[in-house]
Order: structure tokens, then C-alpha cells, then sequence
């Protein structure tokens, strides 16, 4: 019986050996995966950058460079802050950016602080023959246009907000309703 009794108890502690490093070995394999996550943070990466035009109503205009991902807030901030003028309700700016995005601030009422210097083209129409410029006319400036009325002119400002400016002119397609019958009205009035 002693045989016996020193064969189970050797086979016991073979056991719990066993359970031991399995669970020592799980252990080690969680610490190195958390430490692996934390070792591939955003902190350590060098944050990607890009490049966004910036103007209108901002202290310093002009082209500025924000992390990706970042907002047209962070932009703004880059720029100096919004001048006094400026009609902040009119943009987003919690509007994530993409590379090579205009945002434009516009003034609260250009006309009444007697700014004869409008840096977009929304004082143009196409109603006395000069191109509108889809990335940066307003509401009433679009609806100039032949066979876009205004709900066809908020649609077009989204877009312009949520994808950001247009590329080229054939870019206005994307929006809902306007296809190429009508964009063959428009190509020759609009511009970017």
C-alpha cells in the first residue's frame, strides 16, 4: 500500500504541475497581447497628416495642416480662431476633414460690414453669364442655376459638407438628381 499511496501522490503533484503552467502560460499570452496593443497605440505611431485650405472669416487663412481624422474645429484653432464677423451656425464644425478639403467661414452679413473683398464666388451667377463655383456657392447661387432649385441646392451644399469640395465639375453627377441631361445644361455655368 505505501507504493501505492507515494504513486498517487507523485502523480498529484504531476498534476498540478500541469494546471500550473497551463494557466501560467495563458497568463503570459494575455500580458503579451496587452502589451503588444499598448505598443501599437496611436502615441506611438507618428500621427498621419493632412492638408486643409481654410478660409473666410479666420484670423490667419490659408492652408493648414491637422492630424487625420480631425475636425473642422481643430482647423479653425489652427487658423487663430474665428474672427468676430464670423457666422459660426453656418458650418459644421464637428465636420471630420479629408485631405485636400476647402472649408470656408463665411461672415455673419458681408454686406453690412461693407466687405467688398467676398473671397468665394457666391456673389456670381450664372444668370449674367460668369460660372458659379460649386465649391463654394451658397444656396442662393445655386439656385441660379437652370434645373437646380433649392432643395437641389441644399443637396449639393450636404455633399459639399459631407464628401468634401469637388474634384472636377462631372463630380456635381454624384448628386441625387442630377444626371447627365442636366449636368449637360449646367457643365458650361458652373466651375470649381
Amino acid at each position: 500500500m505505501p507504493m501505492y499511496k507515494k504513486a498517487m501522490f507523485i502523480l498529484l503533484i504531476i498534476v498540478i504541475a500541469a494546471a500550473s503552467g497551463t494557466y501560467y502560460g495563458l497568463y503570459q499570452e494575455e500580458q503579451s497581447a496587452v502589451l503588444e496593443s499598448a505598443g501599437t497605440s496611436d502615441g506611438d505611431l507618428p500621427a498621419k497628416e493632412i492638408t486643409v485650405y481654410v478660409t473666410g472669416a479666420v484670423n490667419k487663412p490659408g492652408l493648414v495642416k491637422v492630424p487625420e481624422g480631425a475636425r473642422a474645429a481643430d482647423a479653425v484653432n489652427v487658423c487663430g480662431g474665428l474672427l468676430p464677423t464670423a457666422d459660426s451656425e453656418k458650418v459644421n464644425m464637428a465636420q471630420a476633414l479629408k485631405d485636400g478639403q476647402q472649408l470656408k467661414v463665411p461672415e455673419k452679413n458681408p454686406a453690412a460690414n461693407g466687405s467688398q473683398n467676398d473671397r468665394s464666388d457666391k456673389s456670381k451667377s450664372a444668370d449674367n453669364g460668369e460660372k458659379v463655383n460649386i465649391n463654394t456657392a451658397d444656396e442662393k447661387a445655386l439656385d441660379t442655376l437652370p434645373g437646380i432649385g433649392p432643395a437641389m441646392a441644399k443637396r449639393i451644399i450636404e455633399y459639399r459638407e459631407t464628401e468634401g469640395a469637388f474634384q472636377s465639375i462631372e463630380d456635381i453627377k454624384k448628386i441625387r438628381g442630377i444626371g447627365d441631361a442636366k449636368f449637360a445644361k449646367l457643365k458650361d455655368k458652373i466651375c470649381i
